[in-house]
């Protein structure tokens, strides 16, 4: 099985040389770097080895998760030398922004064993740590032949990615019992992992690093000047996150909850930064009155009907300026996304029924009262008008999220232990 892995994944190298070359027009980042896919990194890359530890956080919200832990460690060794890798250009931006110049970045390789053995090799990890679940076979051996230290961390493993591993259990479990040790988000995350053949030594409950996420002091003083410039006097939904399938229901609820709530405000944002001039014109064929956030305007006229957040890295002070959330990638079947972001700023969260990226967590916010789930674009305008309706009930949602968050805080903690038990070079 590993060698036909190999095979297939040798012979697709011109299908992902094409994959990359589309994707670029949508995102131009995809057109440049492409030696790092195949595991050449650049002399910046090489000169700052070997490296204490390396990350991988394949996209957003992984390279969020594991700034939070970087900073945490960094704080406790200042001169820890620490690699970040990602998978796309705005798991990259975000490293960018939140981590600047203390870490180095560059891309993940695929998943080819020459170019794996090549990349471990030459940045010479001596710990290396994977967020959630990117289980890629030649990387835990080349990592594994380089003697160093290789722990999987944050680990969510949904019922619709262990029946998709379980397909394949030789495979797996000869892959898995390669990897030193797992921290996983909760017990269905380990039991789908033991009945994928790994020891349960092998697996430490950690809980979810995302709900250890800290919001700056100065996000509140910034989400106040962002109202005021929004209409203060206005209601305010946002809906983050959104997918493709998912903004069109959006805007039709948008447009009949404008007729109950007439001083309204949308504020949208896409998850893909390559979505958002699409948007913008979708936005205008509706006949309704778009602003993007990069024009700057200092104050929203009454007549706007949505502000486009057509940014990166501004979602959390984005949700701190509304009333009400709806959190994307729920509606279509794509799994969800992260609601814990609006939970911790106490607004009150909505969204679909396909959050099976996310069955611990929305099953928690639901029962804490802090969220509510919606079967379709129906539920949605019901649930938001509800809301909209109902200040006191916002406060009470906004309050349970602000305790349901703090009640689960404790994860990074349980990684620093571990990671500090587990690494060769940290005391």
């Amino acid at each position: 099985m590993i060698w036909l892995y190999r095979i297939l994944l040798n012979l697709a190298i011109p299908f992902g040389l094409i994959g990359l070359v589309f994707r670029g027009f949508k995102n131009p980042q995809y057109w440049s770097r492409w030696g790092e896919r195949f595991g050449f990194v650049n002399a910046e890359i090489k000169s700052h080895g070997p490296y204490d530890l390396w990350i991988h956080a394949v996209s957003v919200g992984e390279a969020r998760a594991a700034a939070t832990l970087v900073k945490g460690l960094l704080e406790q060794q200042p001169d820890y030398n620490i690699l970040v890798t990602t998978t796309t250009p705005t798991g990259s931006a975000m490293v960018g922004m939140t981590l600047k110049d203390s870490v180095s970045h560059c891309y993940f390789p695929y998943d080819l064993a020459w170019a794996m053995r090549k990349f471990v090799n030459t940045v010479g990890a001596q710990t290396v740590l994977i967020m959630e679940t990117e289980i890629w076979p030649n990387m835990i051996e080349a990592v594994r032949r380089s003697g160093a230290t290789l722990v999987y961390t944050n680990v969510r493993l949904s019922e619709r990615s262990y029946l998709n591993y379980a397909k394949f259990p030789k495979l797996v479990k000869r892959t898995l019992t390669m990897v030193d040790h797992f921290a996983v988000q909760g017990k269905l995350d380990r039991k789908h992992l033991e009945l994928l053949g790994v020891d349960s030594e092998q697996i430490s409950e950690t809980g979810s690093i995302k709900f250890d996420v800290t919001m700056p002091p100065s996000l509140r003083e910034s989400a106040e000047v962002m109202r005021r410039q929004l209409g203060q006097d206005r209601l305010i939904w946002i809906a983050g996150s959104t997918r493709e399938g998912e903004e069109g229901r959006v805007l039709s609820v948008y447009k009949s909850l404008k007729e109950l709530f007439p001083s309204l405000l949308l504020v949208l944002v896409p998850r893909h930064p390559e979505r958002f001039d699409y948007m913008a014109r979708k936005i205008q064929r509706r006949g309704l009155t778009c602003v993007r956030r990069t024009e700057n305007v200092s104050e929203l006229s009454r007549d706007v009907d949505v502000f486009l957040g057509d940014t990166m890295g501004e979602l959390s002070l984005m949700y701190a300026s509304s009333d009400v959330a709806f959190v994307g990638g729920s509606l279509e079947p794509l799994g969800g996304q992260n609601i814990l972001e609006p939970c911790a700023l106490g607004v009150p969260v909505v969204f679909g029924p396909h959050m099976f990226n996310f069955p611990d967590i929305s099953r928690w916010t639901i029962k804490e009262g802090a969220g509510r789930m919606v079967q379709d674009e129906q539920g949605l305008e019901q649930t938001i008008s509800e809301l909209l309706a109902n200040p006191s009930l916002r406060d009470e949602m906004g309050n349970n999220g602000i305790r349901f968050i703090e009640a689960h805080r404790g994860a990074l903690e349980k990684n620093y232990i571990l990671i500090k038990k587990l690494s060769k070079t940290m005391p």
